[in-house]
């Protein structure tokens, strides 16, 4: 009768530690859903020269108007797009936005990607390529470090006007467009030349396509499904298709800017850019000294 007692005694003592293991973990789990976000590195660029945070703080100080005429690096026919008679067809009553320098430029060869692919790359996949890089040494993280590590990539990303007119491309770039000019390859194309194992989402959600982003990532660092998340988005131009819609449907603003709930508003002023941010949970980010 004693051992049948003890063994009761046993069953219930594992019982109540299996409990206290249970509400622990639960505890943890509710603290993590709580638990802050850091920011711990950042990267972009934005027209009027933006390419760092610092540039873009200064341009914002200084108000500077970063709106410009359409860029003649990207084979446009600048000369005859503009129009100012919104019905006639193939044309845009406007001919100014904001537009990221060099945006058709590319280091190549710092990824290890050939050049007909680098060619066919839709540009956005470009900027953020570079952006993930910058942003992680604005970190203090050597990215060659990350290979194999749970780091997630969340990008947003709407603009996908990039090889639609395959008739002009040149000789053996057209191999590539199967995956250089989708949007769902823009993060995976990140979390690939980086060697990430985290998530790697793409989202289009119109306008708000990198808060969802940020958002999402914010989620996954705290449901533990990635240990440090790129999140942000990329908007690049590569041909005028937004603005001769727009203007068929009077919707354009007729200088290029934005007079957002202002009294003089006449319609969207078009703009590109990169932002990255580099995420981690608060307690991760103190642990390993980031800043």
């Amino acid at each position: 009768m004693t051992t049948d007692n003890e063994q009761i005694v046993e069953a219930l003592r594992s019982a109540l530690i299996e409990l206290e293991d249970v509400r622990r973990v639960n505890e943890q789990l509710a603290s993590r859903s709580e638990e802050p976000i850091a920011i711990v590195g950042m990267s972009c660029r934005y027209p009027g020269g933006a390419s760092s945070p610092e540039a873009l703080w200064d341009l914002l100080e200084d108000e500077v108007d970063a709106i410009g005429e359409f860029p003649d690096d990207r084979g446009w026919d600048v000369a005859n797009l503009y129009d100012p008679d919104p019905d006639r067809a193939g044309t845009s009553y406007t001919r100014s936005g904001g537009f990221v320098p060099e945006a058709a430029g590319f280091d190549a060869g710092f990824f290890g990607i050939g050049p007909g692919e680098a060619l066919a790359m839709d540009p956005q996949q470009r900027l953020l390529l570079e952006g993930a890089w910058e942003a992680l040494e604005g970190a203090g993280i050597d990215p060659g470090s990350l290979a194999g590590s749970r780091t997630g990539v969340f990008a947003g990303i709407s603009a996908l006007e990039h090889g639609l007119d395959r008739h002009s491309l040149p000789a053996g770039v057209e191999d590539y467009l199967s995956v250089s000019a989708l949007g769902s390859v823009v993060s995976g194309r990140v979390a690939y030349a980086f060697g990430f194992e985290g998530p790697a989402i793409s989202v289009d959600t119109a306008c708000s396509s990198s808060l969802v982003a940020i958002h999402l990532a914010s989620q996954a660092l705290r449901a533990g499904e990635c240990t440090l998340a790129l999140a942000g988005g990329v908007t690049v131009l590569s041909t005028p298709g937004p603005f001769l819609a727009f203007s068929r449907q009077r919707g354009l603003s007729v200088d290029g800017r934005c007079r957002s709930f202002g009294v003089g508003a006449d319609g969207v002023g078009f703009s590109e850019g990169m932002g990255l941010v580099v995420l981690e949970r608060l307690g991760d980010a103190l642990r390993n000294g980031h800043r």
